[in-house]
């Protein structure tokens, strides 16, 4: 199942998503501080169950919680507060449990177990990928069977150095370092702004938002999101299969950063070794 955490403290989020992976081994889990943001994505993502704090500076928890059950009636929510007083209510919009903080490892199992709508454990999941990442000789990105086109070539270099890093957040300073070198950091916060902006519409235009991770000042991508021949290799290669028919020793071959990548997978499964 797919598992969404919000609440707008960090170390808050960080707690609840270290919980509910401990409880929950296997399944699609995420997290934002941003509850506007996920409102907005919650369409294309359609978690199962959403942990949800109350007490919210954007908006209340509650309100919150209503939105999202106009987007997915079948919704299960789990509100996480340090209030007792809002259970009444909470169960008034047919939540499906309610979690007293601190947040505990126990707590969130217990609540997973008793679901008030059944979801489907990942591995049950027939899972379909219109995003479609090409990184071995050139980057190139297809939703279907047409080529993404992005407002700035940079937008499309930002999204091949999520694709690289595999899922890892990458602040906004590691970003700006990679596509612009040397150069100083503040003379492109504006402009990495633009890209950002540009990524997340490009993909919201063919409903795939979702695929981009967001923290305060970090970006990262869902590695489970896209259908990408670099993953697939990782992959192949952890089950025993020869990597040959996939990986020829080009490796986004337009970007100077990826050569480090590149080295690593040519050592790796000895691309242009000479075995005599």
């Amino acid at each position: 199942m797919i598992i969404y955490a919000i609440d707008d403290e960090e170390l808050a989020l960080e707690g609840l998503l270290g919980a509910i992976k401990k409880a929950a081994p296997g399944e699609q889990v995420y997290g934002t501080t941003d509850v506007m943001e996920a409102l907005k994505i919650a369409a294309q993502l359609t978690p199962d169950v959403i942990f949800l704090d109350i007490d919210m500076p954007e908006i209340n928890g509650m309100e919150a919680a209503r939105r999202f059950k106009e987007i997915n009636p079948n919704l299960n929510i789990i509100f996480t507060t340090g209030y007792s007083q809002y259970a009444p209510e909470a169960f008034l919009l047919r939540a499906s449990g309610y979690i007293l903080k601190p947040v505990t490892v126990d707590k969130v199992r217990q609540e997973l177990e008793n679901l008030r709508i059944q979801a489907v454990p990942a591995d049950k999941k027939t899972v379909d990928h219109p995003i479609r990442v090409h990184t071995f000789g050139n980057f190139e990105v297809y939703h279907g069977e047409e080529p993404l086109h992005f407002r700035y070539e940079k937008t499309k270099e930002m999204l091949a150095y999520l694709i690289d890093r595999k899922g890892a957040m990458c602040s906004t300073q590691e970003i700006i370092a990679i596509l612009w070198e040397d150069e100083p950091r503040n003379t492109h916060d504006s402009y990495f702004r633009n890209l950002k902006g540009d990524l997340l519409q490009t993909l919201r235009g063919c409903g795939h938002e979702d695929i981009v991770l967001q923290k305060r000042g970090a970006l990262g991508i869902r590695v489970d999101g896209v259908s990408c021949d670099y993953f697939n290799l990782l992959e192949s290669a952890g089950q025993g299969e020869s990597a040959e028919s996939l990986y020829m020793g080009e490796y986004m071959s337009q970007y100077s950063w990826a050569e480090v990548t590149n080295s690593n997978l040519m050592n790796r499964f000895r691309i242009g070794w000479n075995e005599d």
